[in-house]
């Protein structure tokens, strides 16, 4: 089960917070400058495939490279 198969959903609230969610659960809660540069991020991505991989860059929910 992959990004494509299971994407992340986002949105921004009234107060520029941002809610990742996932599965429809909440997965987390960006606020403050981290919040601002996200939704920049996600503005400027040229494709869903690029704001699928900052939303889970932001969670932790990527591969690293290391695993084996």
């Amino acid at each position: 089960m992959g990004l494509e198969d299971d994407p992340f959903d986002w949105r921004v609230t009234k107060d520029g917070q941002v809610l990742v969610s996932r599965g429809g659960r909440t997965v987390t809660t960006v606020r403050g400058a981290a919040a601002a540069r996200l939704i920049g991020g996600l503005e400027r991505a040229d494709d869903d495939d690029g704001a699928q991989q900052l939303l889970a860059r932001v969670t932790g929910n990527y591969k690293r490279g290391n695993e084996r």
